[in-house]
């Protein structure tokens, strides 16, 4: 195996996790600029305020692209295998 495959392995790996991550990671994120902001303007500061709606958001984001996730995780599996044999030999 070469160097050169190696990183290409690496590369997509970490473009694969990148994709698979976005969802969860964006919806996390508006959600807590969301209650933040709300936060600011009504000077309520509870942390369970800022936790129950990430859960809760996390939770829609990962039913709504769960099955998205798997088919590309699958998919780059399929492709990580199928191109082994040819990197190896």
């Amino acid at each position: 195996m070469t160097d050169t495959a190696v990183i290409e392995i690496a590369l997509k790996t970490m473009l694969v996790a990148a994709k698979l991550s976005a969802p969860i990671l964006v919806t996390s994120l508006v959600i807590g600029f969301a209650v933040s902001l709300f936060q600011s303007m009504t000077q309520i500061q509870e942390f369970t305020l800022a936790f129950v709606p990430k859960l809760v958001g996390v939770g829609i984001a990962l039913l709504v692209s769960g099955n998205w996730m798997l088919h590309t995780l699958m998919a780059f599996t399929h492709d990580l295998f199928d191109a082994l044999p040819s990197m190896l030999g």
